[in-house]
């Protein structure tokens, strides 16, 4: 098949697969409210646990990495593409697209009229399926980050701008260096009212 093909049916399956967005099924579900009507206005895990408590955000975030890894294995399974749980020397692709359909699946739902979360945990199920080693590295400094200042968003966009970076360090071909980057850029844009509120002071730190 077409190369080209492959990477627009893992889109699109990827897409499929990150439509499922637990933070407003969960929501209307169990809570009897939209979330997208509260707080920051994203259906997101940290909206979720702002909103809806510790048990509600976890149970999100949770489910929002496993779609995005779920994602990925499927696509690569499918297409015989490789990644952090397969033999190594496998291509990429299949998966790093099934991914990153998840990811615009989940920021960009078109039943909700394209409004979704900001993908952060989504992210970090991609970086998982990618490569466990840089995965791990920007885990625990994005722990250490968010245990030092308490921002979700500074520490969600600096993991997210780390990934690359780790990536061109580790050797990764190019395409994968690129679409990494392409999250990355969609997860700082994203955050953009998130970095206003830092920069004027007025960012909400995370409370447990």
């Amino acid at each position: 098949m077409d190369p080209i093909i492959i990477r627009l049916i893992c889109l699109a399956i990827g897409y499929a697969i990150g439509c499922l967005q637990f933070a407003y099924i969960i929501g209307k579900l169990i809570f009897k409210t939209d979330i997208r009507e509260h707080g920051s206005g994203n259906s997101g895990a940290s909206n979720m646990l702002r909103t809806l408590g510790k048990g509600a955000g976890f149970t999100v975030f949770t489910l929002d990495v496993l779609k995005a890894l779920a994602a990925f294995i499927i696509c690569a399974l499918i297409f015989g593409g490789g990644g952090s749980f397969f033999e190594s020397g496998l291509p990429l692709h299949p998966g790093l697209y099934g991914g990153l359909g998840a990811l615009l699946g989940h920021n960009f739902p078109f039943y909700l009229k394209f409004r979704g979360g900001k993908g952060i945990a989504s992210s970090l199920g991609i970086m998982l399926a990618i490569d466990w080693r840089a995965a791990i590295i920007v885990y625990l400094v994005g722990a250490v980050l968010l245990a030092l200042t308490r921002y979700i968003s500074l520490t969600s966009m600096v993991m997210a701008v780390l990934f690359p970076v780790l990536l061109l360090l580790l050797l990764h071909m190019p395409e994968t260096f690129v679409i990494a980057t392409l999250m990355a850029a969609l997860a700082v844009f994203l955050h953009r009212g998130n970095i206003q509120r830092l920069l004027t002071g007025t960012e909400r730190k995370l409370v447990l």
